[in-house]
């Protein structure tokens, strides 16, 4: 999902989606639904810090060291995590405006009153 772009934060039950706007979901969504990646970023968006080293993250894992990179590369480009290389180490912490507006696609219509 495109940081510079404005964000439609309505639900797909509310409005048809553009094309444009489905596709950047569909990364997002695509993303998460690999087990790993999904699991990377709860360990990063929970972490109590806010951020937490990748060596902290490969720990979790029986998974080699560049399959981890790859799957937080996934992450990156598809908005949900930001990263921030401080010497040997790399930092990541979760978006969670992309989080939101993935919830907000998903949350159900708001019925209307109508008087």
């Amino acid at each position: 999902m495109s940081k510079q772009r404005a964000r439609s934060t309505a639900s797909l039950a509310e409005r048809p989606v553009t094309p444009e706007r489905a596709a950047e979901l569909a990364q997002a969504f695509k993303a998460i639904a690999d087990p790993v990646r999904l699991r990377l970023f709860s360990l990063i968006a929970s972490h109590p810090n806010g951020e937490v080293c990748v060596c902290d993250l490969t720990e979790a894992f029986d998974l080699t060291a560049p399959t981890i990179s790859h799957h937080l590369k996934v992450l990156r480009n598809a908005g949900l995590i930001d990263s921030e290389r401080r010497r040997t180490w790399v930092y990541y912490r979760a978006l969670p405006d992309t989080l939101g507006q993935l919830s907000a696609a998903l949350a159900p219509a708001v019925a209307t009153a109508v008087s």
